[in-house]
């Protein structure tokens, strides 16, 4: 995660709501006047409004909430709020209670016990779910060093957990956004809790940043599309007036963070988090809600919106991702794509079979096999593939083009041509008109085998460059972000100079432990464990004694990164779920996607109508029975 700088604290007057402004429209929620005692951080002007779908069939309405009401009962753990014209009420989590200044010290310690209540209730429900461990094996003081520090980053809002702090480095004081719960860094954290057999705090985590959604987001007097999910949240206590506080949920969207970025992957870490809390909990009457089922539906109009683009690919603006800052990743990277293509598969088992998705379920269907066949056939590269580029014709105008996307041979670097092995390749990092990154990203390479972006031929010759380059892309801790680093000139044009993302350190070549899980779980699809294990085996070496860091510097990882974060969570808990996925790897089948062969039969382009070439599907097909 990169750093940005803090959102303004704001003061909020208490408002009341006049529920005849209401339409009656079903499953829209009218709020009675009431005195909250936590609610989200309002940023709407609206309360309703409607969206362009991206299938012109498709209508979709949703409530645009001022507030989470809460009234307060400490004498029930859960309590119902009733909604006019709803057929019944919903019932919500247990609220914290407002502090008066009369004994403002003493509310204050008593609602600090409350929270450590709550945290220590939790933490004794993870124990009493241990069902991890391989019989007659003990956790390791590592583990339980590990999982008391994942506990203790718990945060809860209204005395229940929501999500996890980016960080929890004693020693850090100034930790910019690293107090806050981001959507991205939360989902290692959520897959171990849920491995563990706690699934409160996932649920919980899903639906508040479901409920962040549907906030009116502006920069500059801009506001950017509907279905857009917040990078982070903060949980914020703020005077209701001079005698009661409360506390707010504060989501930044992107127009706090450095660059003024919209994080574009947390609403398909969303969606691929929901799937994932279904499978495991097998709770799939939450994927059904009706708030659920529109948060997805926003999500996908957000994605498969009509533009000018020619390709099925996401295109997106530098910094969108995990890399969060300048690093030439701006138009089609494949960590997007690879992100894109499995929230798409989860979306379409998720959506309700009924008429109102059909045609986006058509819709998803078309892109899924228009994306699948651009990345396998234009992105992937093996030794073949670069004397193929080698040897590319320029300038070619014909709709049978070789060189579709007229690359010039002289693009490729001299390292790759001495770097990749015989039985190896990978994705490209990002595909333009006259451009290929050739850089090796692990998470996007990583994230196609997981699910199934790539052919399984492919996935295996990924693998097999990850082992042969291990001490490359491994070395002293895994794993590379991406490799090489930028250095010199090209360092100084792309990055802008970023002395964060200075050659091998950060985002340019740092060694992330977090991608840990990742790589584990495609090994464990691949049938090639002990390539995780061995992984696993080098992180234990380090991150234990080092305290947990958020990334490593030098080209072999050898040094704890000169800005990195002490206790980051999702090193720690992208360690937990590797060891937990080792432990049973049955569970891990819960969480891949294997190759879908229908995709494959369907052709969208219809070209032939028109006199022109079929398009080339059968050359993707071939890769896979190969």
């Amino acid at each position: 995660m990169g750093m940005r700088s803090n959102p303004q604290q704001e003061t909020h007057s208490h408002r009341s709501i006049d529920t005849n402004q209401f339409p009656i429209i079903p499953n829209a929620i009218k709020i009675p006047n009431m005195k909250l005692g936590c609610r989200l951080f309002n940023q709407s002007r609206s309360v309703f409004r409607f969206i362009k779908p991206a299938n012109r069939n498709l209508h979709v309405s949703f409530p645009r909430f001022l507030a989470l009401p809460c009234k307060i009962n400490q004498t029930r753990k859960h309590f119902s709020v009733s909604y006019p014209n709803w057929a019944q009420s919903r019932v919500f989590p247990s609220t914290c209670c407002s502090s008066s200044s009369s004994s403002n010290n003493n509310n204050n310690n008593n609602n600090n016990n409350k929270k450590n209540d709550h945290v220590s209730d939790f933490s004794t429900k993870l124990e009493t779910n241990d069902k991890t461990l391989e019989e007659g094996r003990t956790e390791s003081e590592m583990e339980k060093e590990a999982w008391r520090l994942l506990k203790e980053s718990v945060v809860t809002y209204c005395g229940n957990p929501v999500g996890t702090l980016a960080a929890c480095d004693p020693g850090d004081k100034t930790p910019l956004n690293y107090d806050q719960v981001f959507i991205r860094d939360f989902v290692p954290s959520a897959l171990a809790f849920l491995l563990k057999g706690e699934g409160e705090i996932v649920r919980n985590f899903l639906l508040h940043t479901l409920q962040l959604q549907s906030w009116e987001k502006t920069v500059d007097c801009y506001s950017p599309g509907q279905g857009l999910m917040p990078a982070s949240f903060k949980i914020r206590t703020v005077p209701l007036d001079d005698t009661n506080v409360e506390e707010v949920l504060d989501p930044d969207f992107g127009e706090s963070a450095i660059g003024r970025v919209a994080p574009v992957d947390s609403g398909l870490w969303w969606i691929i988090l929901l799937r994932a809390y279904t499978k495991i909990t097998g709770d799939y009457a939450m994927q059904e809600r009706v708030d659920v089922q529109t948060g997805i539906k926003l999500i996908l109009n957000l994605c498969l919106s009509d533009g000018f683009d020619m390709f099925p690919t996401l295109l997106v603006t530098d910094g969108s991702c995990m890399i969060d800052r300048r690093m030439g990743i701006h138009g089609h990277p494949l960590e997007i794509q690879s992100l894109f293509y499995s929230a798409l598969r989860c979306a379409r088992e998720m959506l309700a079979s009924d008429e109102g998705s059909k045609n986006l379920v058509r819709t998803v269907n078309n892109r899924l096999s228009a994306l699948s066949f651009h990345t396998r056939e234009y992105y992937w590269i093996d030794m073949k593939k670069i004397n193929e580029i080698y040897r590319y014709k320029t300038e070619e105008y014909s709709t049978e083009a070789i060189n579709k996307f007229n690359i010039y041979p002289e693009q490729i670097p001299y390292w790759l041509m001495n770097w990749i092995p015989e039985e190896g390749g990978y994705m490209i990092g990002n595909l333009q008109p006259a451009h290929m990154d050739f850089r090796f990203f692990t998470l996007g390479n990583i994230w196609s085998i997981v699910s199934s972006l790539s052919t399984p031929k492919q996935n295996n010759l990924i693998l097999n460059l990850l082992e042969s380059k291990w001490d490359d892309l491994v070395g002293n801790m895994p794993l590379k972000i991406v490799y090489p680093a930028l250095e010199k000139e090209e360092w100084r044009i792309i990055t802008g100079s970023d002395p964060k993302n200075t050659p091998w350190s950060y985002h340019n070549g740092g060694s992330w432990p977090t991608l840990l899980w990742q790589f584990t779980l495609a090994c464990i699809k691949m049938g090639r464990i002990e390539l995780a294990r061995k992984a696993v085996d080098v992180a234990e070496k380090r991150l234990y004694s080092d305290h947990w860091p958020e990334y490593y510097d030098t080209k072999s990882g050898k040094f704890i990164g000169k800005q990195s974060r002490m206790y980051q969570t999702w090193t720690i808990a992208g360690y937990l779920t590797s060891k937990m996925l080792l432990e049973n790897p049955e569970k891990a089948s819960l969480l891949f996607w294997e190759e879908d062969y229908d995709l494959l039969e369907i052709c969208v382009c219809a070209l032939s109508k028109t006199g022109r070439k079929l398009c080339a599907r059968g050359a993707a097909k071939s890769q896979i029975l190969v």
